[in-house]
């Protein structure tokens, strides 16, 4: 596998993808046309901030199994696009939370206190002590704009210097606020009470500007530190607010564009204290990253779960030995029981029962979805399942039952055309040694893999027989057995693992036989 580096980061995450047996190449300076030769036969690419990951790319790049983001942003990067590929999408958030955080923690102070004026006019010969007049952050507000990694690391370092603590995030729950000890209110109330305000949310439609000319108006008196991503506030209304004293000051580590133009009203404003986005910039940070983003591309070759997956599954490291059979006994009854149903798929149905309930299962029902469209001959893998059942308007829907009738836990897969349904379902006896025990409510005990026929008969003498003797006319050898009835003299149905392709001729001469009302060719092999 070859893993493209088209960014640079540190040795150290380099090191980890070196020491496989997988190939890296480095493509640092490559651009347009460059930059999607290099990514033709890429089975990985690593990124920073400065390599746009778009449409065109991820088009040009068929083999392309994830992108790593050597960082948290991914604005960077066409997440619709690469999960339209099926191509995974991670960063590496935890890495450098600290070093954003600390920066920020640092910025306020810089602010607060005009830290970086001082300096420079210090060191420009003047002694103007009596010109800077700092605010204590003690007994203050800290506005907390984004409540996620960062923002609470921040919001635990500031509260230990004795700030109040007011948030906006409307995905955190009012709980974990008041773990961190913050009171969460809408942006309306945590702009008006903030004594300083910092923004920790990503670069999204929904936050652009979302900073703006009267939100700076709740500030007064008040300070803003931005070191998340540019765009969310507008620059040239921050610099026109802190020029005209309705906001105090203001530290920025990122800008809406990058490098910061000459010409930006930011650089004009004296209390506007600017950095150039060394947020993430500390030697154990990028080392982080790195080791962090590599080691994802690793669990991605290898079909694990990649922990930082923002258009996959994922799940915590400890419990992926609890699933990882069960994805796929998944993907197999998925594939068994779409062959089955053999017509138009309106509705997945994914039950889980028994221990596998207990477990977070996103990672099982995306391959069971995988599982049921591969046969319909899409372009299809655990990442874009659910958006090709989105798009095709399939519905899917997942259930878990505590209890499993006969079975410790228990899968099923349950296709339907409108009409009626198909139900594989499946589960795993001792060293998890995977078994199909149930095909459309017949109890069976059948070895899934390779070859599969289907069959079903009446329940008489004589018929198996014969199907195995037209098997042998077509030189198709039986390699297991296993069925089960409804009733004595009732249906019946068999399911045959077979060494060969069974042939159409094969199956329409047991179909003539009138014993015989059935018969459905499975391949699990693609």
């Amino acid at each position: 596998m070859k893993v493209l580096v088209t960014d640079p980061i540190s040795d150290a995450g380099l090191d980890v993808l070196r020491d496989t047996d997988h190939e890296v190449a480095t493509a640092y300076d490559a651009a347009g046309e460059t930059l999607l030769d290099a990514v033709a036969d890429a089975n990985a690419l690593i990124v920073r901030s400065g390599t746009e990951v778009t449409r065109d790319l991820l088009e040009a790049a068929p083999d392309l199994v994830i992108v790593g983001r050597a960082g948290i942003g991914v604005d960077n990067i066409d997440i619709d696009a690469a999960t339209d590929h099926g191509v995974i999408v991670a960063n590496a958030p935890e890495g450098n939370v600290r070093a954003a955080a600390e920066h920020t923690v640092a910025m306020a102070f810089a602010t607060a206190r005009s830290i970086p004026q001082a300096h420079t006019r210090l060191k420009g010969g003047e002694w103007a002590k009596g010109e800077f007049l700092g605010t204590e952050l003690n007994g203050k507000t800290l506005g907390v704009v984004g409540l996620g990694r960062v923002g609470q690391e921040v919001a635990k370092k500031l509260d230990s210097v004795g700030m109040e603590l007011i948030a906006f995030d409307p995905y955190i729950s009012e709980e974990r606020a008041e773990q961190l000890g913050a009171e969460l209110a809408d942006l309306e109330t945590t702009l008006e009470r903030a004594d300083v305000l910092t923004i920790h949310t990503p670069l999204t439609p929904e936050t652009a500007n979302m900073i703006g000319e009267a939100e700076l108006a709740e500030m007064e008196g008040g300070y803003v530190v931005n070191c998340a991503r540019g765009g969310i506030v507008d620059e040239a209304a921050l610099a026109e607010a802190v020029d005209d004293g309705i906001v105090a000051g203001a530290a920025l580590d990122v800008f809406a564009e990058e490098p910061l133009p000459s010409d930006s009203p930011l650089l004009e404003v004296e209390d506007v204290v600017v950095t150039p986005h060394l947020g993430a910039s500390t030697e154990a940070a990028q080392e982080n990253v790195a080791v962090s983003t590599a080691e994802q591309v690793l669990a991605a070759f290898e079909g694990e779960p990649v922990m930082n997956a923002l258009n996959a599954p994922s799940m915590d490291e400890s419990a992926f030995p609890r699933v990882e059979p069960y994805i796929e006994l998944a993907e197999t009854a998925g594939k068994i029981a779409v062959q089955l149903l053999d017509s138009r798929v309106e509705t997945v149905e994914i039950s889980y029962e028994g221990d596998i309930a207990e477990e977070d299962v996103d990672i099982v029902t995306a391959s069971a979805l995988k599982g049921v469209f591969q046969p319909l001959e899409w372009q299809v893998n655990a990442v874009n399942a659910p958006r090709i059942a989105e798009e095709r308007g399939i519905e899917v829907s997942e259930t878990k039952r505590h209890q499993a009738e006969d079975f410790q836990s228990l899968v099923t897969v349950t296709v339907g055309d409108g009409d009626r349904g198909i139900g594989v379902c499946g589960t795993l006896f001792a060293d998890d040694d995977a078994r199909i025990v149930r095909v459309d409510g017949y109890r069976v005990d059948a070895i899934p893999g390779g070859q599969m026929m289907v069959a079903r008969n009446t329940d008489e003498p004589g018929v198996i027989g014969h199907i195995g003797t037209v098997m042998g006319k077509y030189d198709v050898n039986i390699a297991g057995m296993f069925n089960a009835r409804e009733v004595h003299g009732g249906e019946a149905l068999t399911v045959y693992n077979v060494d060969q392709v069974v042939p159409d001729a094969a199956r329409e001469e047991l179909e003539s036989d009138e014993r015989i009302t059935e018969t459905k060719y499975i391949s699990l092999n693609g």
